[in-house]
């Protein structure tokens, strides 16, 4: 099966650059092209594509916003981002955005197949023109809570998530922390409800990546 993506960047010589690059990749096929981020966000609903090349800067609406709104309503689909510029302010907001890359224009010639590749076998990619940048300086690049939302948890709701995500039941928990079951389901609602999470496979996804437990346990 061939890696269905979509372009989106407001200049169409650049986006004739992207297809004419992806052109000599015979397993990469560009599903549609987007001029604005509103564009991009409803042809990824159309099309449901593998990747979605992204200028972080559009008209109407911007890379960054278009990207938020796929990780919703298309989470499967990876976003890699594109800019002129490595500022870090970009860099930061796409990926808590929910990209999974981030790629310099001016490298796109040498990294773009790369970068969909890497995305596409579950990994993230960031030019390595600024990776050393953004590692160096990641406590100035983003918030303390970003990418933990963890941060909006109380100590007591960590510790529920936690024991849920080891696979403890309600009267379980209740006993562990001395606590009723109706607190832990509370508990329980209330952290599913900050997390933006629906269910319980969700929840013990998000432990795991947020490092509360593993899968070992």
């Amino acid at each position: 099966m061939p890696i269905r993506l979509i372009l989106a960047d407001d200049h169409k010589i650049m986006r004739e650059g992207l297809r004419s690059l992806l052109s000599q990749q015979p397993d990469v096929q560009v599903m549609a092209e987007a001029d604005n981020g509103r564009q991009a966000v409803a042809l990824v609903r159309e099309h449901k594509p593998d990747v979605v090349i992204m200028d972080v800067t559009m008209p109407e609406m911007n890379g960054i916003e278009a990207t938020r709104q796929i990780a919703e309503v298309a989470p499967e689909t990876r976003v890699i981002g594109l800019s002129m510029h490595p500022d870090r302010h970009f860099v930061a907001e796409m990926f808590k955005a929910g990209a999974r890359g981030y790629l310099l224009k001016l490298c796109a010639s040498d990294e773009l197949s790369q970068a969909i590749r890497h995305v596409m076998a579950g990994h993230c990619y960031i030019s390595p023109t600024i990776a050393d940048t953004v590692l160096k300086d990641y406590r100035n690049i983003l918030p303390k809570d970003v990418g933990s939302p963890t941060a909006m948890l109380s100590e007591r709701e960590k510790e529920v998530l936690q024991l849920l995500a080891e696979g403890k039941n309600t009267k379980e928990i209740a006993r562990i922390l001395h606590v009723s079951t109706k607190t832990v389901d509370t508990h329980r609602r209330q952290i599913m409800a900050k997390l933006n999470l629906h269910s319980m496979a969700e929840l013990v996804k998000y432990a795991i990546r947020a490092g509360l437990t593993t899968l070992g346990n």
